[in-house]
């Protein structure tokens, strides 16, 4: 395990935590908690080759959030000294008092032991911020002129990386020291033909690695490089689908979106009560229907895990100090478990929150998040070839690109990178201008099979969003290969009246 970056050690954590909570609890807060926080950024981008931004960012600042008379208080600020700590708490207190006369629910948590003193640092090798600029541009302008040489017209090319760094303390007993790494380095090829144009985008998801997984661990970029440009010329060629109902078997690379908005979005708890309503809705999977609804086919079984190695929602302990965990949110079909975070969890009858609670900077309060949300393999399943042959009439779909689904997670529709037709258990040639529509309980009880281990990739995505004001955070999704039967295949060109 790396050691927890110097640079934030150095700061005095414990001392402004010590200044917070202790003001805090002189001013007869219930609950109070510490955040410190530095969040270090990169952005790199590329046309054709060529460097067009290098943006470099660096967050840092602390906050404080307490629980005065059951209701919340929050603030948060940039001066790092036991003084603004002190005076924080005394904002966050005031803030409570002064909305207590319109708090119609005393604000109770979900228990949560003491966990003392604890550090924790996510799997990676290299930290990127180790390696020069100049090596990671080297690197994407290598990939970009390979793409040009083999017959491509344009290409962007992007590398995000993000390094953050986390302190937390609480009235509660728990102190925690954190630090996670993430990339996410993406392609995309255009080709001009006829007047004709179209794209191809690489299928390397995000992950929580170090600079490794650009050089060999994780992902074989040499590999799909390689294949783009035929694939793309392939596609600019390849017929528009005829609408209708087909077989499909899905990638991973574009099922872990629709796992995201459908399944991962639709078992957020505050949502399904109604208090995540304004942006992007409500959920259709009600605490009535939890134990009851067939949310899908028996073989589809689904967790909520924010422990799982690499992935991007993977942290030791939540931004309430939570011990992060995993647990079932569809078992055999059945709808089983929520996602929560404290307050929701007391809320609702629940001992214990399930540690997703986060913040996307030390400026904002913590809201409940998504976990990484993946679909199981079956342990002994097939391939991806395997579960082609099993099709006679189908489309076999990789790689995501435009979505869209209601407001309660229900009506859907998602197209892709790359589709291909499936005759008689093969692959036919290419289709262009695909998306596959249903609602979510139909689709999942379509599926047929799940691929095995073998085929399981974590995909994922830096930017969810949720709240207002809006959060962003990274979520992985981790899912096999998986064949659905009939459904519903629209021709996007022709919807869109073209």
């Amino acid at each position: 395990m790396h050691e927890i970056d110097p640079a934030f050690t150095a700061l005095p954590l414990r001392a402004l935590a010590d200044a917070a909570l202790s003001r805090a609890r002189e001013l007869g807060a219930s609950h109070a908690d510490f955040r410190l926080e530095r969040i270090r950024g990169q952005s790199l981008r590329l046309k054709d080759g060529a460097l067009e931004t290098s943006l470099d960012t660096d967050d840092i600042g602390l906050s404080v959030r307490v629980v005065k008379d059951g209701t919340w208080g929050f603030a948060s600020g940039i001066d790092l000294t036991s003084e603004a700590a002190a005076g924080l708490a005394a904002q966050a207190v005031a803030v409570a008092l002064v909305a207590r006369s319109i708090n119609r629910e005393p604000v109770e948590l979900a228990s949560e032991p003491a966990h003392g003193e604890q550090v924790w640092v996510s799997s990676y090798e290299i930290d990127p911020f180790t390696v020069p600029t100049s090596e990671k541009v080297e690197l994407l302008t290598d990939w970009s002129r390979r793409l040009l040489a083999a017959g491509v017209d344009h290409v962007d090319a992007s590398l995000l990386q993000v390094k953050e760094n986390k302190f937390f303390a609480s009235l509660d007993g728990t102190v925690t020291t954190q630090q996670r790494v993430r990339l996410h380095p993406q392609l995309t090829s255009v080709r001009v033909a006829s007047g004709a144009f179209d794209t191809m985008r690489t299928v390397a998801p995000p992950a929580g690695r170090g600079w490794e997984y650009l050089t060999g661990t994780g992902w074989d970029f040499d590999a799909e490089l390689a294949r783009i440009p035929e694939l793309l010329e392939e596609k600019l060629a390849a017929p528009s689908v005829e609408a209708g109902s087909y077989d499909v078997v899905v990638d991973p690379s574009n099922l872990w979106l629709t796992i995201h908005e459908s399944i991962g979005h639709a078992t957020e708890l505050d949502r399904a009560l109604g208090y995540e309503a304004a942006y992007a809705g409500t959920s259709f999977a009600t605490p009535d229907k939890l134990g009851a609804l067939r949310y899908g086919s028996p073989v589809l079984n689904v967790t909520g895990d924010r422990t799982a190695e690499h992935g991007l929602a993977t942290i030791g302990f939540d931004d309430e100090g939570v011990r992060t965990q995993e647990w079932d949110i569809i078992s055999g079909g059945l709808f089983t478990g929520y996602q929560t975070d404290r307050r929701i969890a007391h809320l609702t009858g629940r001992e214990r929150s399930n540690g997703c609670a986060f913040a996307d900077s030390p400026a904002n309060t913590p809201i409940q998040r998504m976990a990484n949300v993946s679909l199981r393999p079956a342990p002994d399943g097939p391939s991806t070839e395997e579960l082609i042959s099993r099709v006679e009439d189908g489309v076999y779909i990789v790689g995501d690109k435009s979505w869209s689904i209601d407001m309660q997670r229900y009506n859907f529709q998602f197209t892709g990178q790359r589709f291909f037709r499936i005759r008689n258990g093969r692959l036919d040639g290419q289709l262009r201008d695909v998306a596959y529509q249903a609602t979510t309980t139909d689709f999942w009880n379509s599926l047929e099979a799940v691929g095995g281990p073998q085929t399981y990739v974590l995909g994922g995505a830096f930017n969810c969003g949720k709240g207002q004001p809006g959060q962003v955070a990274p979520v992985s999704h981790g899912c096999p290969s998986a064949l659905f039967r009939g459904v519903n295949i629209l021709n996007a060109l022709k919807e869109a009246g073209k």
